[in-house]
This record gives structure tokens, sequence and C-alpha cells, in this order.
């Protein structure tokens, strides 16, 4: 038996792999294919089986292309709904891969098609459950993002205490558990770092597991303090029931290489957005104008997922070279699946055919602080969340987080100078872009952020833990 995590970090999200003999099955598989059918062919195994525990909620699965690619038969939960062929698990349905056996455990709550697989050895003896978001390391699946006008966040909360209590917890203690996703995933509140563990360790550590807490108990827990989810979560479950755009039309478009002037005419289409994926250094010396600034090297997909509202967005992208495909494939993984190209010769060709380059205010830490302390800096802002904020930030300084730039920027003044800092000089060159694409054209991004700053000689400068003060 070979039995791997596939783990991508920039998404929080687990795939797995399991072979038996020749035979293979995946559970949860990101958008992409040609990792897994590279695999298949190096084990020489066939794929037999793609189990999805739910419809995700948070990316879009390649499971259709992959079936249609391999052959292999869909696997869904009872009360999964979709457009395409797939077979629906019934509770306790036991499926063979070589010489093991993958049970289906229906575990409602997550969502009401949630299922856990439950893998057995070739001696028949339990090893390890694929819980999706049912069970993660350290927490559980939020019990809102299902929610319907006969089901109530309360309800679907209910359903995930009866799941775990009569469904994972009788099993056996040594088994591990294997999540879709782990610590930055916005499927929970407070998930652990690791990204694996045994069920009879969670059951010690994990709040959700105490066998003293009462249904009540666990309803509250679950559902108070529950962030608003990213706005393309509903659109990513509905792309994992319908049949999409194939990855490879998708990079077919995505890798078009556009000469200079064939990108400037497509930026200057209304409907068309510039993306800038490069390094926040690289987009302060020059961009094009209006381009967004979301790197490669940070939670790119999130971020594109949480700030382009339209997931149907056409996209034209400034990327490093060689890196193009990668950047088309992290935002179809989200399903932005609408990309027409990319410059070819990147900001260098694009100089050289003589149009304009766009640069960016960038200061240092110690520039930062030194000018707020000389009074030359009026309106310093931290996009950083509101947890990070209250636990240590800079007295007096106002506070506009990222995730709420569409919301409240509009209460900045489009003349003023801000000063912007997150916590590491990612996030605050985002919202420099998208405010200076919208006419706050007056944006100075602090290299390194709050990490930076806290290194610097602050001197007067207080960093203190309070609540948020308004703009």
């Amino acid at each position: 038996m070979i039995l791997d995590q596939l783990y991508t970090k920039c998404l929080a999200e687990a795939t797995y792999y399991i072979t038996s003999g020749k035979e293979a099955a995946i559970v949860d598989p990101l958008r992409e294919t040609e990792p897994y059918l590279e695999r298949l062919k190096n084990d020489g195994a066939t794929l037999k089986y793609i189990f999805l525990t739910h419809f995700h909620a948070d990316f879009v699965s390649g499971h259709v292309d992959l079936a249609l690619k391999t052959g292999a038969r869909i696997v869904l939960g009872p009360n999964a709904t979709a457009a395409y062929e797939f077979h629906q698990a019934k509770d306790g349905e036991i499926f063979t891969l070589g010489d093991l056996k993958i049970k289906a455990l229906h575990t409602p709550g997550h969502t009401m098609e949630s299922t856990c697989y439950l893998l057995f050895t070739e001696k028949g003896e339990q090893h390890a459950i694929f819980t999706g978001d049912t069970l993660f390391i350290g927490d559980v699946g939020r019990p809102d993002l299902a929610v319907k006008s006969d089901l109530t966040t309360a309800d679907l909360a209910g359903y995930l205490y009866e799941s775990l209590r009569n469904k994972i917890m009788p099993l056996d203690d040594h088994i591990i558990v294997y999540p879709a996703h782990g610590a930055g995933s916005a499927c929970g509140k407070n998930m652990s770092s690791e990204t694996y563990d045994t069920l009879g360790s969670q059951k010690k550590l994990n709040y959700a597991l105490d066998s003293k807490l009462s249904k009540t108990e666990f309803v509250n827990m679950t559902t108070e303090g529950l962030a608003e989810p990213p706005q393309y979560f509903p659109l990513n479950v509905a792309m994992n029931k319908a049949v999409n755009s194939t990855i490879d039309s998708i990079l077919g478009s995505g890798t078009t290489a556009l000469s200079p002037l064939e990108f400037q005419n497509l930026a200057s289409q209304e409907d068309v957005l510039i993306l800038d994926v490069r390094t926040p250094n690289d987009y302060a010396k020059g961009s094009v104008k209006n381009a967004w600034f979301i790197g490669l090297d940070g939670t790119f997909a999130p971020w594109v997922g949480a700030l382009i509202e339209d997931i149907h967005q056409k996209i034209i992208l400034i990327a490093p070279e060689g890196r193009e495909a990668e950047a088309v494939t992290r935002m179809a993984r989200v399903g932005y699946d609408n990309t027409l190209g990319y410059l070819s010769g990147g900001m260098a060709a694009w100089e050289r055919a003589g149009f304009p380059v766009e640069k960016t205010g960038n200061i240092s830490a110690q520039e930062f602080v030194d000018g707020i302390q000389l009074g030359e800096i009026k309106n310093p802002l931290d996009v950083r969340k509101t947890p990070e904020y209250d636990t240590k930030h800079i007295e007096d300084i106002a506070l506009l987080p990222l995730d709420d730039i569409h919301k409240k920027l509009s209460s900045l003044q489009p003349q003023s100078t801000y000063h912007v800092h997150c916590a590491g000089g990612y996030r605050s060159m985002i919202f420099s872009s998208i405010a200076k694409s919208k006419g706050y054209l007056n944006m100075v991004n602090v290299e390194g952020g709050f990490g930076a700053i806290k290194k610097t000689n602050l001197k007067s400068l207080n960093l203190v833990s309070t609540s948020t003060i308004d703009l």
C-alpha cells in the first residue's frame, strides 16, 4: 500500500493518493490533473476511484476532468446532487482497492453530503480516515456554509455533533486522521499547523471531541465567532456540482503570449483586469497603470478569490518569466478560469515598446517610524486582520483590513497620502495597488511591514493592544 498526503501549503489543502497493487484512488483532488496522471503513469497504476468528501466549499476540484481522462469513478456521499455522472455512496458502503477496503461514513454537519472514508489495511485493520471538513486537527469544519431555508447553522452544528460522536469517535484510537485542510483555511476557526494526527490524540486535544461536551455546548462553541466566509466559497460549490471548462483549455488561453501592443489593447478594455503576480518590490519599481498586485509568492489564490469579486473576470497577467502556467493554474483552483494571456517579455518588453511605467512608493520600516515621529507621515494605515491588530499595533494608527477594502476604501481621502503596512509587506502592496487603481493615487508601502517595524528604533512610538479605533 502507498498512502501519500499531497499538501498544498498556500491553500492549506490536502489531497490523498492511495494505491494497492495496480489500483489507485485519489481523495479530494485539486483542479489540475497532470501531476496525478504523471504519478499514476510512474506507478503503473489505474485510477479506480475519485472520492470527494464534500463539495469543498473553498476550492474547485478537478474530479470531472480527471474522471474523463482516466475512466475513474467519482464517488460522492448521500444527499449529493451534481450535473455529471457519479456514484452516490451509501452510508457504510465498502469499496475495494487492490487488497484494501475503503468504507464510506456519512457524516453530515459541515455540509449535508459530507462523507468520511475509512481505510482498512490488507489485514482488515482500521488504518486511516479521510475526514474532509468534518474533523480537522484541533478543530472541526464550520457549520454555517451550507445553511438553507430549512437548515440553520445551529441545525448543521447539531448534525456535526452527532456525526462525530456516532461515526468518528467510536473508531480505533490508533487510526490516522487525514483532514482536507490545515491552519490558514477559512473552513475552521482554530486549526493546528499539524496536517495529521491519530484519532486517540485528537480525542485528548481537540475540543470538539471532548466526551464531556454536551450537544448544546458544542453547538454554541462551533457557531460563535465565525468570520464572514470569502465571497468565492459558494461559487466554488456551484462549480464543483457542475461541468466546467477543462484545465487544458484554461491553460491554453491563460498562457497565450501577448506582445506589448496586444497587452495594451486588452488592458484598455474596461472589462479586463491587469494582474501583476511578481514580487512587491518588482511591482513597486514599475508596473502597468491600474494593475493589481497579488504576488505568487504568498497566499495567492485565496487573495485572488477574496478580492476579485467577479469569478468570471477577464484577466491578463504580468508574471515572472516561466511561472505563467503556475499563475493560471493557481487561479483556476479557485474558479478564476478566464485568463486571456500574459505580457510576453515582461516589463522590460513593455518599456522597450515605449509604454508608460507606473511606480509605487515604497519606504523602509525605519523611514516609516521616523516619518511618524517627525510628523511628516499624517495617515499611517494598518491593513492586517482585526485579530492581528488587536494583538499588537502602533498606538493611534488606523485599521482598514485588506479583506474590507472594497467596502471601506471610500472612507479614505483620494487626495491624501497614506503609508500602508501589514505584517510583512505583501498585503499592504495588494492594498496599495487596488487603491491606486480606484483613484487613491498617493499610496506608499512599508517594506517588511509590522515585523520590520518592531525591529526599528521606535523611540516615542508605542506598541499597544487595544480595541479598534475609527478611521
